[in-house]
């Protein structure tokens, strides 16, 4: 059996779905390899290093025609509909209802299986791409935060005088907004946090912030760990609270998101306007709406004297890490997609696994979800 892995054609994209060392890894499991010329390179990876591990290098269409096709992110129109039928699709689908796309494929006699959909599981961490992926954003955000901050972010003592930290808030406590806890800590800011779910303020305490708590009526912890999206009266009661922490702040990193619901929006343009001049705030969530009233996707913008950060790919500026935790949770998935029988790869029951059942959307030429 053959896994074959495209060079990511999407605007901006840097990652790659399968490195070298991963490359290596599949083998052992008694697949074939062929990875798209040009592949890694944006990540850091070349086609010599590919062909070490013992990958053939070839084209799209080489690729399009193998049993398991592995991407970062869904292919362009032309590149699926050259997707030949009985092969997989693994791929990050980032899609909450089908545009049409799913049916195709499903026409086309292609398995889509949604890397987003794997369960929360213990069982599952090793393969979990939205950990993985939010970890590393969360990480780059803050650092993107360094560059437009124009003060220091820890305490400084000098000759010349001394520099108090920078106050940094982050907004929702998931992967990402942890992470982003704890490299903010680590670069010495003073930092304060808040979430929907009370759960979660151990969590925050732990890595050395303080929980921001509000009074807003409900909860907002939703299924699988995530939040969920609050009533209408909840949601002002908590922008009018939060806005007069968040005017404290120097810097905000905002994280907070909700599956297949636009982001919620705890930054209005009044809070901004608030703010201290020379303030950033880092918008994780530009991508579906922002949490900032004033965000605009893949943009920096500035405005009441505020840098507001609208980027949308934090993994993709952290290209050759970012690949190889993307590569490793597939290689950890790819375990389940074969098994040997008398020295045969074959491919098990997908529904008898629970894993393989939640995240596989198209299947047998349906559409399951």
């Amino acid at each position: 059996m053959k896994v074959g892995v495209y060079r990511e054609n999407g605007q901006g994209e840097t990652r790659v779905s399968a490195t070298p060392d991963s490359v290596a890894r599949l083998r052992k499991l008694g697949l074939e390899v062929c990875v798209e010329k040009g592949a890694g390179a944006l990540a850091g990876y070349p086609d010599k290093d590919y062909a070490d591990a013992g990958a053939t290098l070839t084209d799209a269409q080489t690729v399009s025609s193998a049993d398991f096709i592995f991407a970062v992110n869904l292919p362009d129109t032309e590149t699926l509909a050259g997707i030949a039928g009985g092969s997989m699709l693994v791929v990050f689908l980032a899609m909450c209802e089908d545009d049409g796309t799913l049916k195709q494929l499903a026409d086309q006699k292609v398995d889509v299986l949604a890397l987003e959909r794997i369960p929360r599981i213990s069982r599952a961490q090793s393969m979990d791409i939205l950990s993985s992926q939010a970890n590393i954003g969360g990480y780059r955000a803050v650092l993107e935060a360094t560059t437009h901050y124009k003060r220091f972010f820890p305490l400084m003592m000098t000759s010349a005088g001394s520099a108090k930290p920078a106050q940094v808030i982050v907004l929702g406590a998931g992967v990402a907004g942890l992470q982003a806890i704890a490299t903010a800590r680590r670069l010495g800011a003073q930092v304060r946090a808040y979430d929907v779910r009370p759960e979660v303020k151990e969590q925050i305490e732990s890595l050395g912030a303080k929980f921001i708590e509000l009074d807003i009526g409900e909860e907002g912890s939703g299924e699988g760990g995530y939040a969920k999206e609050l009533s209408e009266d909840a949601r002002k009661k908590q922008q009018q609270l939060l806005s007069d922490e968040l005017k404290k702040a120097d810097v905000i990193i905002s994280t907070a998101a909700i599956p297949c619901r636009p982001a919620p929006q705890l930054i209005p343009a009044e809070t901004v306007e608030g703010m201290r001049e020379g303030s950033v705030i880092i918008d994780m969530a530009a991508a579906t709406g922002g949490n900032c009233a004033l965000t605009q996707p893949g943009q920096v913008v500035s405005e009441h004297g505020v840098e507001i950060v609208g980027y949308t790919n934090y993994p993709g500026m952290v290209p050759a890490d970012a690949s190889s935790f993307f590569a490793r949770n597939l290689v950890n998935l790819a375990a389940l997609l074969v098994s040997s029988e008398e020295g045969t790869l074959v491919r098990p029951d997908y529904m008898e696994d629970e894993i393989t059942e939640a995240a596989l959307v198209v299947y047998q030429g349906e559409v399951r979800f």
